[in-house]
């Protein structure tokens, strides 16, 4: 009995194991998951008016180019770091000189009607580029220097005179369609219709315009089922256009739209306030800086780098930032933006310390006279006093006025000089007649950073170089960056450029301003880049925004322990 009563035990043991085993390799029912769906309107505010529906027309107009950035496309496009991606060309190669380049069309790249892109359309559209009256004149000197082949349909070879590696920047522009276009005079292309009835190759196609009492007030965008891209979520983008940031946020909170393209100081809070709305915010392509004169012999104290390096350290520029711009900005440690692929961020941030800028500067020599006084001066009585020029606008003036107090509370003595910006740049920065300068660099629409204009030794005397600063170290990584094509070789000379540029510090970079763009929480998948070279570049992943969602139900077999 006690050997049968064993066996029973080990049988019921046995059977509580494998149930037990059995159980745990059932299906476990995961929650309804949401998943994007197709379907859905998003309606932006747009702040301006609708000019024209042509990228050869909307320099000048960023309504325009956020509409147009939907339904055009260019050969390539940028991510985020500045790096070139694939767009209606699926690939390029560049000789190893750097001279040429040949692009290879999409075989299933289409016009909106169908039409096939073909190498004619680029080759058409680079023509209307040179001709074109609104385009910048070193985009139209630089086309009018390339030669274009077309090799056939879907493939093209630019030669350029020499190397240029950022000219890739060129080749964002959007191509228009030449069998629609082509028998239109370059003249009149302007009042073309084609402007306001647009036919492109983008992930949206023109739908139509939005009328009130004959004004145009809106454009609707619906998704073009011909794109050679991923196709969008969102089935139908509506942009209604506001005179302002206030009257688009006003348009918002009464439910007319479910995102504002631009979010102004002045209306700041009050979106940060709105729990339904998310604000993005992303630097912009724009540099503020204090451009010192080196070689002006009436302040030949410029000249030397431990001077400037005291007035860096004498600028608060966290406080611009926190204060002038409530925040809206982030304090520049050099010249080329960060979230670039060719930054450094090795580079050390020069914290505010007016005490170390003293130190420095009577080290230097300069001291403030016994017999008395506020401004430092040096044995030979050459006194640290000089003329700042600045735009003349209330911002520019406010920080203008806070530099001074800065530089006066270290001994540097600074006079204020207010004029227009055209009037700034012609009558001052290029002649060289100034002393030092409150300026913005604006590098908008170029994301290869190519300091180059700005800081070789070659651009000193007629360019934009408008410190002069001559320095043969840094000039030859700029000039050794530009003519290589290798990413990785570029971004290594251009860090070295940038410690160089700390090290002389040439001239005094305050900050790079940032964009706020809302969109309603309700919008699923928004993303946006950190750093905009252009802003319509928030709308760069669009196709990923989401409204409509469905559930599905998974099955995962789960092995409990």
């Amino acid at each position: 009995m006690k050997r049968l009563r064993w066996q029973i035990l080990v049988v019921v043991l046995t059977l509580v194991i494998v149930a037990a085993l059995l159980v745990s390799q059932q299906p476990v029912l995961t929650p309804l998951l949401p998943q994007a769906a197709p379907g859905g309107v998003y309606t932006e505010a747009l702040i301006g008016s609708l000019g024209r529906l042509d990228p050869m027309l909307d320099w000048n107009n960023p309504a325009d180019r956020d509409v147009d950035r939907l339904i055009f496309s260019g050969l390539i496009k940028f991510d985020a770091r500045g790096l070139p991606q694939p767009d209606l060309a699926d690939s390029w190669g560049v000789t190893p000189d750097g001279t040429v380049y040949n692009f290879t069309i999409r075989d299933n790249a289409v016009w909106q009607d169908g039409t096939p892109v073909t190498s004619e359309d680029v080759m058409f559209t680079v023509g209307l580029i040179k001709s074109s009256s609104l385009f910048p004149q070193d985009v139209k000197d630089l086309w009018n220097q390339i030669h274009i082949e077309k090799l056939n349909d879907k493939n093209l070879k630019f030669t350029l005179p020499e190397p240029f590696a950022p000219f890739l920047d060129y080749m964002t522009f959007g191509v228009l369609p030449q069998h629609i276009l082509g028998t239109t005079d370059p003249a009149q292309l302007a009042s073309a219709p084609f402007n306001i009835n647009p036919v492109g190759t983008g992930p949206y196609k023109f739908d139509h315009l939005i009328l009130d009492n004959g004004k145009i007030t809106g454009v609707v965008l619906t998704v073009n089922d011909k794109y050679y891209g991923k196709s969008p979520y969102i089935q139908q983008v509506v942009f209604r256009y506001y005179p302002d940031s206030k009257s688009a946020l006003d348009a918002y909170n009464q439910g007319e739209v479910l995102g504002v393209s631009r979010i102004s100081t002045d209306v700041l809070p009050n979106a940060l306030a709105d729990s339904n709305l998310s604000v993005y915010t992303s630097i912009l392509p724009q540099l503020s800086i204090v451009m010192l004169n080196l070689n002006n012999n009436q302040v030949p104290f410029l000249q030397n780098a431990n001077v400037r390096h005291a007035l860096m350290l004498g600028l608060n520029r966290d406080y611009i930032v926190s204060t002038l711009l409530k925040g809206q900005a982030i304090a520049a440690d050099g010249p080329i933006l960060p979230d670039s692929w060719a930054y450094y961020d090795g580079i050390d941030h020069i914290a505010y310390d007016p005490t170390a800028a003293a130190s420095m500067l009577k080290s230097e020599g300069y001291v403030i006279p016994a017999s008395g006084g506020s401004v430092r001066s040096n044995k030979d009585k050459v006194a640290l006093s000089f003329t700042m020029v600045h735009p003349d606008d209330p911002l520019h003036l406010r920080i203008a006025q806070l530099i001074q107090q800065e530089w006066a509370y270290i001994g540097v003595q600074v006079n204020l000089q207010a004029v227009p910006y055209d009037q700034l740049i012609a009558t001052y920065l290029a002649p060289r007649s100034y002393q030092a300068a409150l300026i913005d660099l604006n590098f908008a629409r170029t994301p290869d950073p190519d300091p180059y204009p700005f800081w070789h030794q070659a651009e000193a005397t007629s360019g934009q170089n408008y410190s002069q600063w001559d320095s043969r170290a840094a000039s030859e990584y700029l000039e050794q960056a530009r003519t290589t094509t290798d990413f990785t070789v570029r971004a290594r000379l251009y860090r070295n450029f940038q410690v160089v540029f700390e090290k002389d510090m040439p001239s005094l970079p305050l900050y790079f301003p940032v964009y706020n763009y809302g969109v309603d929480a309700q919008v699923h998948g928004v993303q946006i880049a950190p750093l905009l070279y252009d802003t319509s570049d928030r709308l760069a992943f669009l196709a990923n925004w989401y409204l409509v969602t469905r559930r599905s139900l998974e099955q995962t077999p789960t092995a409990h322990p």
